[in-house]
């Protein structure tokens, strides 16, 4: 096949990726020569519609990026204008917006497993067709998913972009008795999540390896979610962390031809970031139950630093996390005593703040440099899926590679490699249309052209 000369592949409709997006892939002579992932999605301009407002408005403003995650955007928003105003919200406000981002976590990690990556292991063309074969299976991935959009309804005020989230803390916070009317249902969320890891370990994972270094936040008593400290684990083993402030010091964007998404790179390196990279850096502080969950799929001890760098098992990694967030939500709830005040005030200051949190595909930093009077003068917004994409690129390259070099797959295997291949990392291009091109370039001899639409 490697010697059919230049072949053109479109795929047109691949609606387990959140975006358009499509990608090239050069073959010549039987290796793979160039992998892009090309985001052709016009910009948004969310950090020039910030300029100007006022420093109350970024929490508000930022949840429309993500429809699946505006909670961490709400997060690492507040994060950073708080940091900048010097505030400290206390330990009540910040369980509570732990407990929302659980909720978020729950959802939007079940609706990845169920909905968009269970059916590449199961040979099914989406959701739907996998309900005809597995329905009891989908059934109770809509019931966890439900199980976290009650915590953002009750705490968010509604599961989609959510109302009640303010600088300081929440315009409203929930009484005890509302808390502890979910905790019947996420108990029951807590017997699906040890299903789903159940169910997911079954699966058949290829071998795979990400060469890139892992990027998370780290806290030392808990696993990071809301909060933590930049922390590096390099490809040779090595570890070192750095505060949230130098992050775009340590992480820089840069322009390439192909996507109008910017490329990042960790110290000039290509990094990762979501459930492989929080799962190697800070397995050690997930809870007793989630730390058997990673045993008993095989994952290893996180506990004694286990780490898995195969992408397709990171669905395990998504399972686990579940599970975590369940039990880390029935924590909170049991523990529970409702704030004199839902927030603290936030008086303006001028100068720069900075934020981190961990969105479910991994870790989004906000920046925000306000004038005397709350302006906000500049914000950077630095998505998970933008430091993903370069490491998702050497991905692609080094799997259809090994499949090129050990059987050389037909064009229609190779597409579903490159497809599967993406969805292993849930890369969020935008939260509109929903497919994928792909054109695959096979070149004998002399380098020929292709095309794409």
């Amino acid at each position: 096949m490697t010697h059919r000369g230049s072949r053109v592949l479109h795929v047109g409709s691949l609606s387990r990726v959140e975006g358009e997006g499509a990608l090239y892939l050069g073959v010549r002579d039987g290796t793979v020569t160039e992998a892009r992932l090309k985001i052709y999605e016009p910009p948004r301009f969310f950090e020039a519609l910030l300029r100007g407002r006022s420093y109350t408005e970024p929490p508000d403003i930022t949840a429309r990026v993500c429809g699946i995650c505006p909670v961490a955007y709400q997060m690492s928003a507040c994060a950073a204008i708080e940091d900048a105003c010097g505030v400290d919200v206390g330990p009540v406000i910040r369980d509570l917006r732990r407990l929302l981002y659980c909720g978020e976590w729950i959802e939007s990690q079940s609706l990845h497993i169920y909905l968009l990556h269970a059916p590449d292991f199961l040979g099914r063309a989406g959701a739907i067709e996998l309900a005809r074969t597995h329905r009891a299976e989908v059934e109770r991935g809509l019931r966890l998913k439900q199980a976290g959009n009650a915590l953002m309804e009750l705490l968010g005020g509604r599961a989609v972009h959510p109302v009640n989230v303010r600088l300081g803390g929440f315009h409203r916070a929930p009484s005890r008795t509302e808390l502890r009317a979910l905790t019947e249902d996420l108990r029951r969320a807590l017997d699906d999540a040890w299903a789903t890891v159940r169910w997911v370990s079954g699966f058949d994972f290829p071998d795979a390896h990400v060469e890139a270094d892992l990027l998370a936040l780290a806290a030392p008593d808990t696993y990071a979610i809301e909060s933590g400290t930049p922390t590096v684990l390099r490809a040779d083993g090595s570890r070192d962390s750095f505060p949230v402030r130098d992050f775009t010091e340590r992480v820089r964007e840069t322009h390439v031809p192909h996507s109008t998404a910017l490329h990042s790179r960790l110290d000039g390196r290509l990094h990762l970031t979501g459930s492989l990279a929080r799962f190697a850096i800070g397995g050690a502080r997930l809870s007793e139950v989630a730390r058997q969950a990673a045993v008993e799929a095989g994952l290893g001890d996180p506990y004694s630093g286990a780490v898995c760098r195969n992408p397709f098992r990171s669905i395990q990694v998504r399972a686990v996390e579940t599970l975590y967030a369940v039990t880390e939500a029935l924590r909170i709830i049991a523990a529970y005593e409702p704030p004199e005040r839902p927030y603290v005030e936030v008086p303006p200051v001028a100068g720069v703040g900075h934020g981190a949190t961990e969105a479910p595909r991994g870790v989004l930093y906000h920046r925000y440099q306000l004038a005397a009077d709350g302006t906000v003068t500049s914000a950077l917004l630095v998505p998970p899926t933008a430091q993903n994409q370069g490491a998702i690129e050497d991905d692609l390259r080094r799997l259809a590679q090994q499949a090129i070099s050990e059987h050389d797959p037909d064009d229609a295997e190779l597409t579903d490699l490159c497809e599967r291949a993406i969805r292993n990392h849930d890369p969020c291009i935008s939260c509109s249309t929903h497919f994928l091109d792909l054109t695959v370039v096979r070149t004998s001899g002399r380098t020929q052209g292709g095309g794409h639409d």
